[in-house]
């Protein structure tokens, strides 16, 4: 007996536009149809159809985290299988349904650990889909480390990069890279021949050297404004090349602490929608209880964002992409152009098929949430994971 679902009653961020007073049905795990409230009718259904009334809430499709360490006490870091399904069973509480585990820059032991576990969780999840891996490093600038660690990162080394690729059985995604890098072009050459997307990132690059890594296909980019080289009137550097050049795009991170809120609205303003995407770079101890946190080995602290205590440098965020999506709606930017940044966008430029759409025959795959950004539910492969009683 095949599994269905109608979702009716709803207001539908198809992520071409809203659709008020309508429904979605959805069998086994695709969609299979958008349709009119005015065209629902239970009976003329079969019996074993579970009918959701959304009572105008919103449908969307499922975000897509392409940025994330950790959440809940789990994470990357930990080398584990177990910690990934763990970040796979929670994120649809958040209304995550795909997800791309983020690794930082580690020696060569520990990283291939760390790939081999992502690989290890593939396949398994009882949550959100694990997409594949996003490596953060191990080739980015020391000048631009971040919270990264100096040594763990590594100059341009193919044949190392050809063991990660093996270790990952070819499951890379996406990778940080600095584009100023000595070798990277050849880099990026192997890499997109390997399907591989590369992002600039933790990169102290001029303004010649994105052009560089653009001609080489690096055209999209970790975390704008933060750990790259800064635009300057003489050199408009990593940041001025991204809102120059309306081919790169970039992944913002939407907590008011990352960005200044009114330089979200001038990427609404200046880029292509399309190439905006709504990232977490949510860490371990993100929505974690305790008096001490670490991320990535160190001790941090919680102030809006998580700060290492030793130094206090940013480490990354606590935000969930429903915190994002909500906080760019603060700022003034339209519903459904958020929600695209999170959906469609991720799966368009990460090359992810089949998701980001509410359209026949994409996965079924989907969200609802109320007016405060309140999650309802979460739909995964046509089934819920999550429902708000």
């Amino acid at each position: 007996m095949k599994s269905a679902i109608c979702i009716h009653n709803a207001t539908v961020l198809t992520g071409f536009s809203i659709m008020e007073e309508c429904a979605v049905y959805i069998e086994d795990k695709k969609i299979v149809d958008v349709f009119s409230e005015s065209r629902f009718n239970k009976k003329s259904f079969d019996n074993n159809v579970k009918f959701i009334n959304a009572y105008g809430s919103y449908v969307a499709p499922g975000f897509i985290d392409t940025h994330l360490h950790g959440i809940g006490g789990y994470g990357t870091e930990d080398m584990d299988k177990n910690s990934i399904l763990k970040m796979s069973e929670i994120l649809p509480k958040y209304g995550v349904t795909s997800f791309i585990p983020t690794i930082y820059s580690m020696p060569e032991p520990e990283l291939i650990k760390s790939i081999k576990s992502v690989v290890d969780a593939m396949g398994k999840e009882k949550g959100a889909h694990i997409l594949g891996m996003h490596l953060e490093g191990p080739f980015i600038s020391k000048e631009r480390l971040g919270v990264q660690k100096e040594d763990s990162i590594s100059p341009v080394d193919i044949e190392l990069m050809k063991r990660l690729i093996k270790a990952s059985k070819n499951h890379i995604i996406n990778m940080t890279v600095a584009p100023e890098l000595k070798d990277m072009r050849k880099l990026a050459l192997f890499c997109l021949a390997q399907g591989i997307v590369l992002q600039a990132g933790h990169t102290n690059a001029t303004y010649e050297q994105m052009l560089e890594g653009m001609q080489a296909r690096i055209l999209h980019t970790t975390h704008i404004f933060n750990a790259m080289s800064r635009m300057h009137h003489r050199d408009p550097g990593a940041v001025g090349a991204i809102l120059i050049h309306p081919e790169m795009s970039c992944e913002i991170i939407a907590d008011g602490v990352h960005i200044n809120p009114n330089l979200i609205k001038l990427l609404f303003k200046s880029k292509p929608l399309d190439r905006l995407v709504l990232i977490t770079d949510s860490l371990k101890p993100t929505k974690q209880k305790g008096s001490r946190l670490f991320a990535n080995g160190e001790e941090v602290f919680f102030d809006n964002v998580f700060y290492r205590k030793s130094d206090k440098v940013i480490a990354g965020s606590a935000m969930t992409m429903i915190e994002g999506i909500k906080n760019l709606v603060s700022y003034g930017i339209k519903l459904e152009k958020a929600v695209k940044t999170a959906t469609a966008n991720p799966a368009s430029i990460l090359k992810i098929q089949n998701k980001g759409l509410i359209v026949p025959e994409y996965d079924a795959d989907l969200v609802i949430f109320n007016q405060n950004f309140e999650i309802i539910n979460t739909i995964i492969d046509g089934q819920i994971y999550q429902e708000k009683k």
